[in-house]
């Protein structure tokens, strides 16, 4: 018998994602399980130094197809990774660790950032993410409900 895992309900392959502490109140993810990582597509990256601890500030667009919706975060860098992307080319990202709210349900997860302009995504939601939190359901979209601050 293998081991038994909480989960705490049903997502579809693709679902509204918020991150409260990054100003996302929305975005449509992509929940790959074939990928370890979680992935947000971020540009102007600009990594500084605050009271001695490594920050990133970036800007994203959380709504897809628009570039004139701009979020501007800033976060804790964790470190930086070598991540695979899905061309096969090895990249080196940097690593945040964030709330990320899917329906109720709001816990931390690492987050890595990418230039996700020509995906078809703006949010890759890795197996990390929703392990034993969720089962995915490959043949259903949108199970959760938006967050009440989408």
């Amino acid at each position: 018998m293998g081991v038994r895992t909480t989960t705490q309900g049903v997502i579809g392959w693709r679902e509204w994602v918020a991150f409260p502490a990054l100003g996302v109140r929305a975005i449509k993810a992509k929940v790959d399980t074939g990928a370890r990582s979680s992935a947000l597509h971020a540009f102007d990256l600009e990594h500084f130094e605050r009271n001695g601890m490594a920050m990133v500030r970036f800007q994203a667009h959380p709504i897809q197809r628009n570039d004139r919706h701009i979020v501007v975060a800033e976060a804790v860098l964790l470190e930086e990774r070598w991540v695979r992307n899905s061309g096969g080319q090895e990249e080196l990202r940097p690593v945040i660790e964030t709330l990320v709210q899917v329906g109720k349900q709001v816990w931390s997860i690492e987050l890595t950032l990418t230039n996700r302009d020509v995906m078809g995504f703006r949010l890759l939601l890795g197996r990390q993410a929703v392990r034993r939190r969720y089962l995915v359901d490959p043949g259903h979209s949108y199970l959760q409900p938006l967050s009440e601050n989408g």
